[in-house]
Protein backbone atom coordinates (compact mmCIF):
# COMPACT_ATOMS: atom_id res chain seq x y z
CA UNK A 1 0.00 0.00 0.00
CA UNK A 2 1.70 3.38 -0.84
CA UNK A 3 2.11 6.05 1.31
CA UNK A 4 0.30 9.18 0.90
CA UNK A 5 0.24 12.46 2.29
CA UNK A 6 -3.52 13.03 1.89
CA UNK A 7 -5.05 9.61 2.22
CA UNK A 8 -8.31 11.13 2.52
CA UNK A 9 -8.39 12.38 -0.90
CA UNK A 10 -9.77 10.62 -4.14
CA UNK A 11 -8.17 11.64 -6.86
CA UNK A 12 -11.16 9.96 -8.93
CA UNK A 13 -13.55 12.27 -7.30
CA UNK A 14 -11.75 15.06 -9.08
CA UNK A 15 -14.07 15.96 -12.29
CA UNK A 16 -11.68 16.63 -15.36
CA UNK A 17 -13.63 18.31 -17.12
CA UNK A 18 -15.30 15.27 -19.44
CA UNK A 19 -18.10 14.41 -17.10
CA UNK A 20 -21.29 16.18 -18.46
CA UNK A 21 -23.31 18.46 -16.45
CA UNK A 22 -26.67 16.96 -15.22
CA UNK A 23 -29.48 19.58 -16.77
CA UNK A 24 -30.31 22.53 -15.19
CA UNK A 25 -33.63 22.30 -12.89
CA UNK A 26 -34.93 24.97 -10.55
CA UNK A 27 -38.23 26.04 -8.84
CA UNK A 28 -39.82 28.67 -11.15
CA UNK A 29 -39.16 32.06 -10.72
CA UNK A 30 -41.50 34.83 -10.58
CA UNK A 31 -39.16 37.66 -11.37
CA UNK A 32 -42.19 40.54 -11.03
CA UNK A 33 -42.86 39.50 -7.41
CA UNK A 34 -39.45 38.14 -6.82
CA UNK A 35 -40.49 34.67 -5.49
CA UNK A 36 -40.98 31.09 -6.40
CA UNK A 37 -43.91 29.93 -7.92
CA UNK A 38 -46.46 26.92 -7.06
CA UNK A 39 -49.24 25.17 -7.89
CA UNK A 40 -51.66 23.45 -5.38
CA UNK A 41 -49.16 23.90 -2.84
CA UNK A 42 -45.91 22.21 -4.72
CA UNK A 43 -43.47 24.00 -6.17
CA UNK A 44 -42.88 24.24 -10.16
CA UNK A 45 -39.99 22.96 -11.77
CA UNK A 46 -38.39 24.74 -14.94
CA UNK A 47 -34.91 23.25 -16.66
CA UNK A 48 -32.31 23.87 -18.77
CA UNK A 49 -32.17 27.49 -19.99
CA UNK A 50 -35.13 28.71 -17.90
CA UNK A 51 -33.25 26.98 -14.66
CA UNK A 52 -29.77 28.74 -15.21
CA UNK A 53 -31.53 32.35 -15.55
CA UNK A 54 -33.62 31.07 -12.25
CA UNK A 55 -30.20 30.55 -11.03
CA UNK A 56 -28.84 33.73 -12.24
CA UNK A 57 -31.05 35.77 -11.14
CA UNK A 58 -30.58 34.55 -7.04
CA UNK A 59 -27.47 34.80 -7.89
CA UNK A 60 -27.72 38.66 -8.38
CA UNK A 61 -30.41 38.98 -5.73
CA UNK A 62 -27.69 37.61 -2.55
CA UNK A 63 -25.09 39.74 -1.22
CA UNK A 64 -21.97 37.58 -1.13
CA UNK A 65 -20.48 36.87 2.26
CA UNK A 66 -23.48 37.31 3.97
CA UNK A 67 -25.27 34.23 4.66
CA UNK A 68 -23.32 31.35 6.02
CA UNK A 69 -25.22 29.02 3.98
CA UNK A 70 -23.66 29.95 0.81
CA UNK A 71 -20.05 29.81 -0.26
CA UNK A 72 -18.06 32.35 -1.33
CA UNK A 73 -18.79 31.31 -4.87
CA UNK A 74 -22.08 32.57 -4.66
CA UNK A 75 -23.79 35.82 -4.69
CA UNK A 76 -22.47 39.33 -5.71
CA UNK A 77 -20.80 42.68 -3.75
CA UNK A 78 -22.42 45.30 -5.80
CA UNK A 79 -23.73 46.41 -1.94
CA UNK A 80 -20.35 48.15 -1.63
CA UNK A 81 -21.41 50.16 -3.95
CA UNK A 82 -24.07 51.70 -2.07
CA UNK A 83 -22.80 55.44 -0.24
CA UNK A 84 -19.64 55.66 -2.29
CA UNK A 85 -18.89 59.04 -4.07
CA UNK A 86 -17.02 57.43 -6.98
CA UNK A 87 -18.04 58.61 -10.24
CA UNK A 88 -20.63 56.82 -12.34
CA UNK A 89 -18.30 55.56 -15.44
CA UNK A 90 -16.51 53.93 -12.10
CA UNK A 91 -19.40 52.58 -10.40
CA UNK A 92 -20.70 51.07 -14.25
CA UNK A 93 -17.27 49.28 -14.45
CA UNK A 94 -17.36 47.95 -11.03
CA UNK A 95 -21.18 46.76 -11.34
CA UNK A 96 -19.79 45.34 -14.81
CA UNK A 97 -16.97 43.30 -13.14
CA UNK A 98 -19.22 42.21 -10.16
CA UNK A 99 -22.02 41.18 -12.14
CA UNK A 100 -19.39 39.03 -14.65
CA UNK A 101 -17.77 37.41 -11.49
CA UNK A 102 -21.12 36.59 -9.37
CA UNK A 103 -22.60 34.84 -12.82
CA UNK A 104 -19.09 33.59 -14.73
CA UNK A 105 -18.72 30.69 -11.39
CA UNK A 106 -21.96 28.49 -13.24
CA UNK A 107 -20.58 25.98 -15.88
CA UNK A 108 -24.41 26.66 -17.19
CA UNK A 109 -22.31 30.07 -18.13
CA UNK A 110 -20.80 30.30 -21.01
CA UNK A 111 -20.75 34.41 -21.58
CA UNK A 112 -22.76 37.44 -20.66
CA UNK A 113 -23.55 40.15 -24.12
CA UNK A 114 -24.88 43.21 -24.26
CA UNK A 115 -24.69 44.49 -21.12
CA UNK A 116 -26.31 48.11 -20.54
CA UNK A 117 -25.88 49.46 -17.14
CA UNK A 118 -27.55 52.71 -16.07
CA UNK A 119 -28.87 54.52 -12.64
CA UNK A 120 -32.36 55.36 -12.54
CA UNK A 121 -33.66 57.47 -9.69
CA UNK A 122 -31.72 55.69 -7.43
CA UNK A 123 -31.45 52.51 -8.86
CA UNK A 124 -29.51 50.57 -10.92
CA UNK A 125 -30.62 48.79 -13.58
CA UNK A 126 -29.01 46.01 -15.48
CA UNK A 127 -29.66 44.72 -19.00
CA UNK A 128 -27.44 41.60 -20.06
CA UNK A 129 -27.71 38.34 -22.74
CA UNK A 130 -27.07 35.14 -20.52
CA UNK A 131 -25.19 32.76 -23.07
CA UNK A 132 -25.83 29.99 -20.93
CA UNK A 133 -24.98 25.67 -22.45
CA UNK A 134 -28.71 25.94 -23.34
CA UNK A 135 -28.85 29.50 -25.14
CA UNK A 136 -29.91 32.84 -25.08
CA UNK A 137 -31.70 34.32 -22.33
CA UNK A 138 -32.13 38.37 -22.05
CA UNK A 139 -32.30 39.40 -18.53
CA UNK A 140 -33.45 42.54 -16.75
CA UNK A 141 -32.26 43.45 -13.11
CA UNK A 142 -33.61 46.41 -11.59
CA UNK A 143 -33.59 45.78 -7.83
CA UNK A 144 -29.93 45.29 -7.18
CA UNK A 145 -29.14 48.40 -5.05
Amino acid sequence: MAQQIFPFLDPQAVLDGTQALPVAREVKWDFAADRPVYRAGQPVFVERAAAVAVWAWNALHTERWRWPLFTGNYGNEIDSLMGQTWSEDYKRAEVRRYVTECLMVSPYVKRLDNMAITFHAGKLIVKFDLVSIYGMVQMEVNDLV
